[in-house]
């Protein structure tokens, strides 16, 4: 049930300048998905905040509101071209306003709370915008109808104009904005009738960016760009150890540096507070300048209480996680009699397989501006979660979260890091310190050293074959620190949200016997989500392991990894015993588990990248799949390995079924992109502990991938075939196959397994 609202202009247009005269507005009714609009030709004293809106000057310039952070994934453009089709809205006629963190307004699929993480924002606004759009093309046709004094069922819009059926007279969107002040938005079975999709003009067709000028001429503001009058800026000096203190600290030659105005300690948080997304403490440098302030941190001699974790050792850790991943224990998916089966079997084959911690590197290290000393509390950041800043914050402070806005910039890359923001807690206690706004600013080093890592994790495979090759039974066990440690500090196993990132739900389907367990380990450092999360350690182990099978066995991969996934329409995880399954957060009846969407993928990509082929010496092709997100993706991955271990890859082929899709080009982008972070991935990535310090700093020994070393050709294919079903996530899914698949192709070329990320030299050293 629709509930119509009216909408307020004033505030929308003191934070947009627009001049509209008609402002369109999405409010969700508790318990419904359904948007009602109401247009008001003349601001009011009326004040109903909408969540999501569109307004429509009386020039015709039309401006949607976007409520979704921009990182590069081009949401700022994908979510408003919905509602722009939908409103038959020219595109160039249209702007885009950010919104503030605020999930009561901006959250009009009420899912989200403005989070913009998950690869969830296509998924989860497709409908809404859809809905939104419509009912502005309501309003705007009904006024027309009203100011012709004709019937609205003669009544069309068509590219910004609205058009009379009979006569052809027409007008822009701007000259009915007058008339469209007493429109009603009917619900129900009246409801304004979404288009048809072979009438979308934009809707699944390439769209540029909107913000591609400003992010390439240097317009664009992020967050180190934030400034506000009288402000400070600050550094912040961290304890080494994860959890560690200050016990005391010499400011004295700091304080010399010109610029350098005050340091202040940031308390540490207690010891029975788990870390969530507060800050941790420290000692902070302040003054009128970035420099300033990063030699007065050169400067300081602290000593430092390194606390609990100084036993985390990588080289003693890993062994402690490979042991576990032996070990198992606790049982999360159960199919047949593995024990029987491995009895009975032909053959039985083993291997282990290791994935260190990863750090996100997004090229914008962290950034928050805070002025702690105004009500509301003002908070500029380039965060992927507006409301989750104001939140800690908010607690930082010792305030209700409604006494903090939080605008949001665009950010350099998030990659999941600016989910958490610890650094605007910092830069919020900073400035009730010191009274006045404080900008910290995190260096490179301090991003790899104290961020929030990718769990390192520990796998063992088991499986047995038959006579023919065909696998029968399947056991996977894994250990890992769980990132739930972050709230609950003595957690030793996963969350249902850590299996359900492709373990739980392993794509082989038609394996008959089938045990996934879990052993434990202990959280040693801050574990967040990270590009795709615990897909990535998922996919390498089961990926790596089938080919391995399929080279056992004597078969063809591609054919083999079709047997084991099979083309059941859907995967049905209670007959398995699974009553917890965590869906990417959705109903399992919307976004099913289909193993056939997935052998799809993997034939598509097998066909589009020359799988088969006879390749010279030195060259060969791997291939990988995964579920992830809700989408189904395969990369095939062309390697040329040289006499001396070096390698390139001058080709990468991936296939995505992402269902319904909006932006290709931006799904082309994100799939590109998920190649290159993939590759960092699978050659570069290693965070290791001593003493319980990070031992890497930046990019001289955390490398990422560059332009010598990245995939030359990375090519694209998105699958059509299941485009009516619901939208899927696309940022994420395209990182997991690529590690394994260019592992696979690197056996395929020499013969060589690497069961151990990163490859690093293991090819030289061979």
């Amino acid at each position: 049930m629709a509930g119509v609202q009216n909408i307020s202009r004033r505030d929308f247009l003191k934070h947009t300048g627009a001049t509209g005269a008609l402002v369109l507005g999405a409010h969700v009714v508790p318990g419904s998905m359904i948007a009602a609009v109401q247009a008001q030709a003349q601001a009011t004293g009326q004040s109903v905040q909408p969540n999501l809106f569109v307004a429509i000057s009386d020039d015709g310039a039309v401006t949607i509101t976007c409520s979704r952070s921009e990182m590069g994934q081009g949401v700022r453009t994908g979510i408003p071209m919905i509602l722009a089709d939908e409103m038959e809205a020219d595109w160039h006629r249209v702007a885009i306003w950010q919104a503030p963190g605020d999930e009561t307004k901006y959250d009009p699929a009420g899912k989200d709370g403005q989070n913009t993480d998950g690869s969830r924002s296509t998924r989860h606004h497709l409908d809404v915008m859809r809905e939104l759009g419509a009912a502005g093309r309501y309003v705007l046709e009904q006024a027309a109808a009203k100011k012709w004094g004709v019937d609205a069922g003669e009544v069309y819009a068509k590219h910004h104009r609205l058009y009379h059926t009979a006569t052809g007279r027409s007008f822009d969107f701007g000259e009915v904005v007058d008339a469209a002040a007493d429109v009603k938005v009917p619900d129900g079975d009246g409801a304004p009738k979404l288009k048809d999709p072979s009438q979308w003009k934009y809707i699944g067709r390439d769209m540029p960016v909107v913000d591609n000028y400003d992010m390439s001429t240097g317009g664009a503001n992020f967050g180190a760009d934030a400034t506000i009058p009288g402000m400070k800026i600050a550094v912040v000096a961290r304890s080494p150890v994860y959890r560690g203190k200050v016990k005391s600290f010499d400011a004295t030659e700091a304080l010399e540096v010109q610029g350098v105005e005050q340091v202040v300690e940031i308390p540490a948080l207690p010891d029975d507070a788990p870390a969530e997304f507060h800050a941790l403490g420290g000692v902070a440098v302040v003054g009128t300048n970035t420099w300033s302030v990063l030699e007065g941190r050169k400067k300081l001699r602290i000593e430092w209480d390194d606390g609990p974790n100084t036993a985390h050792d990588s080289g003693t850790y890993d062994d402690r996680l490979r042991a576990a991943a032996r070990a198992g224990g606790h049982v999360i998916r159960d199919r047949g009699n593995v024990d029987e089966a491995f009895t009975a079997a032909d053959e039985v084959l083993e291997a282990e397989y290791f994935v260190p911690y990863f750090i996100h590197t997004p090229m914008e290290p962290p950034a928050a501006l805070v002025d702690a000393n105004v009500r509301p509390v003002r908070i500029i950041t380039s965060t992927q979660s507006p409301n989750e800043t104001r939140q800690y914050v908010a607690k930082a402070l010792g305030i209700e979260k409604t006494d903090v806005e939080c605008q949001v910039t665009l950010l350099g890359g998030g990659f999941g890091r600016k989910s958490k923001p610890d650094f605007a807690c910092e830069a919020a206690i900073l400035s009730k310190m010191v009274g006045a706004p404080v900008r910290v600013q995190w260096t490179r080093e301090d991003e790899i050293r104290n961020g929030y890592y990718h769990a390192a994790s520990a796998h063992g495979l088991k499986a047995g074959l038959d006579a023919s090759g065909k696998v029968t039974a399947w056991h996977h066990t894994g250990a890992w620190p769980s990132l739930i440690a972050l709230w609950a500090p003595a957690a030793k196993t996963g969350h249902a949200i850590e299996y359900g990132l492709g373990l739980i739900d392993t794509p082989y389907n038609e394996v008959p016997n089938l045990r996934i367990e879990n052993g434990e380990a202990d959280a040693m450092i801050r574990v967040g989500w990270y590009r795709s999360v615990n897909n990535i350690q998922h996919a390498f182990a089961m990926n790596c392991f089938a080919n391995e099978l399929a080279a056992a066995a004597g078969r063809d991969p591609v054919e083999f990894l079709l047997e084991l996934i099979g083309d059941a329409e859907v995967m049905d995880l209670t007959e398995d015993g699974v009553l917890e399954h965590w869906n990417y957060g959705d109903p399992v009846e919307d976004w099913p588990i289909m193993p056939k969407r997935l052998s799809n993928v993997l034939r598509t990509v097998a066909a589009k990248s020359g799988y088969g082929k006879t390749l010279p010496r030195g060259h060969g092709l791997g291939l990988a799949v995964h579920r992830s997100f809700h989408s189904y993706v395969a990369t095939a991955v062309h390697v040329v390995v040289h006499d001396d271990g070096t390698f390139r890859i001058p080709q990468v082929d991936t296939a995505i079924d992402c269902g319904r899709y909006v932006n290709p080009e931006g799904v082309r982008k994100q799939i590109e992109g998920a190649a290159i972070y993939g590759n960092s991935v699978a050659q570069f990535g290693k965070i290791t502990t001593s003493k319980g310090a990070v031992v890497q700093s930046n990019f001289h020994d955390y490398p990422i991938t560059r332009m010598n070393n990245a995939p030359l050709d990375v090519r694209v294919h998105i699958v059509e075939d299941f485009v009516h079903l619901r939208p899927c996530g696309v940022g994420e899914p395209g990182v997991p196959p690529y590690a394994p698949a260019l592992v696979n192709a690197i056996h395929d070329a020499t013969g060589k397994r690497i069961r151990t990320l990163p490859i690093g030299d293991q090819l030289k050293s061979a």
